[in-house]
């Protein structure tokens, strides 16, 4: 419920997760991992230059990877089933338009602060209700797993920062839609929407500098060495000014992970300590070619402007079919007006219901993203076998199965399967033909 909660308060937080969250190149099933021995494959990058002949194989997943898949596809299908009979539940049972009542009573009936009690009281329900998965999900099944390094208390401080971050968000932005309802309420969709486009702009500047840091310490870089490669390879790809940050990750998982974010004085790359303990330096400096892929080829403000129109789009959808709903149930939930605060999950329900439908062309959109990305990085380091070994440590790592179904690729994945990465990988080489990447021309020689 973490994402839904810091969603309602951007009121289309559902649909700002297409492409606003970008994992390295990390599949979908690497939310935390171990680390385990090197395999001869990824012992065999460890000397810096040392680029390798022939194509990597894919080595099969482990039993023990197939059952955390397997349970992965099971919490899922779950956390998809409440995302839509939480809303319901509070809706139908008259739950909602009770709350809203005992905040309009403490409130002394004043806009702003019934909605900022009802949205706090509303918001803590929600989590409460969903801790018991919460704390399965996120730390009991990847301890069981060996995937987590984190403490409980760790793991509880940051769901609680969690939740003051979601309230704190809906307390500054979710009157926006609230007051354009009662001013606007044939067109508020249309107005809220067109703020969407500024508001995930600004999530996008302030998470890496302000929100970022409240989970984890960011620092220098403490291989010098590397950091001069890093910053050489940024060059190439023509991003000038970069800081390099090591942020210490290993507190809470072995996770692999980094990212290029900012803008102007704001650039930085971002790599965790656990890529820098797990990966050698060739792999480690074609992941940050990827990284850099996406930042170079404008991937993540395509996304923001996605999310944007999906947004739009989303609360069209949501103003069109709440109007049906509240003139047949209305009696029932205890509210009749889009513009009773009481409404706020039925928006939840719709916007889930359409983030779900959009879900399968969102997801082949980011993997085309993460393809293009993985190409521009060989084309930047021309290592196809650091590459490929780097993804084969990722699934050894997190316990991925890298051929998943296709019932997954098209509900659940993010990012191409690691098979399929590996295979693309083993086979683009047009720089050994004598041919131009299609990239070439943004790449300094």
């Amino acid at each position: 419920m973490k994402r839904m909660l810091l969603g309602l308060g951007a009121m289309a937080g559902l649909l700002g997760s297409v492409g606003l969250a970008r994992t390295a190149v990390a599949n979908d099933d690497s939310a935390t991992s171990a680390v385990p021995p090197a395999t001869p494959e990824v012992a065999a990058t460890r000397a810096p230059g040392t680029l390798g002949v022939g194509p990597v194989e894919v080595p099969a997943p482990s039993e023990k990877a197939l059952r955390y898949h397997r349970s992965g596809n099971l919490i899922w299908t779950l956390e998809q089933a409440l995302a839509i009979a939480l809303p319901l539940l509070l809706l139908f049972t008259g739950f909602s338009a009770g709350l809203r009542s005992l905040a309009s009573r403490l409130a002394g009936g004043r806009f702003y602060p019934t909605l900022l009690i009802y949205f706090g009281l509303l918001s803590l329900l929600l989590f409460v209700v969903e801790l018991p998965l919460s704390y399965y999900v996120g730390y009991a099944r990847e301890h069981a797993y060996g995937l987590s390094t984190q403490r409980f208390a760790k793991w509880a401080v940051d769901q609680l920062k969690s939740l003051g971050i979601g309230v704190l968000v809906g307390a500054l932005v979710l009157w926006v839609p609230y007051w354009l309802l009662g001013k606007s309420p044939q067109r508020w969709w249309l107005w809220t929407g067109m703020l969407a486009l500024p508001f995930y702009t600004l999530v996008l500047l302030i998470t890496p500098l302000w929100i970022a840091p409240l989970f984890n310490k960011f620092g220098p870089m403490q291989d010098k060495g590397l950091e001069v490669e890093v910053l050489a390879i940024a060059q190439r790809a023509g991003v000038e000014g970069a800081r390099v940050f090591e942020v210490n990750k290993s507190v809470d998982t072995a996770k692999v992970n980094a990212y290029v974010t900012g803008v102007g004085s704001t650039k930085r790359i971002v790599l965790w300590d656990t890529l820098l303990a797990r990966l050698s330096p060739p792999q480690t400096t074609y992941v940050v070619g990827h990284e850099l892929g996406h930042y170079v080829l404008g991937h993540v403000w395509t996304s923001v402007l996605l999310s944007s129109l999906l947004t739009l789009l989303g609360l069209f959808g949501a103003d069109r079919l709440a109007g049906y709903l509240l003139g047949q149930f209305g009696a029932r939930m205890g509210f009749h007006q889009l513009s009773d605060v009481a409404s706020l999950p039925l928006l939840m329900l719709l916007l889930t219901l359409f983030s779900l439908a959009i879900t399968p062309a969102a997801l082949a959109f980011s993997r085309y993203h993460e393809r293009e990305a993985d190409r521009f990085g060989l084309e930047l380091t021309h290592d196809n076998h650091a590459a490929a070994t780097a993804f084969v440590a990722l699934q050894e790592q997190n316990l991925s199965v890298p051929r998943p179904s296709l019932l997954y690729k098209i509900f659940r994945a993010s990012h191409p399967s690691i098979g399929e990465r590996v295979d693309f990988i083993n086979d683009y080489r047009p720089w050994e033909r004598g041919q131009r990447g299609q990239y070439e021309e943004r790449i300094r020689h």
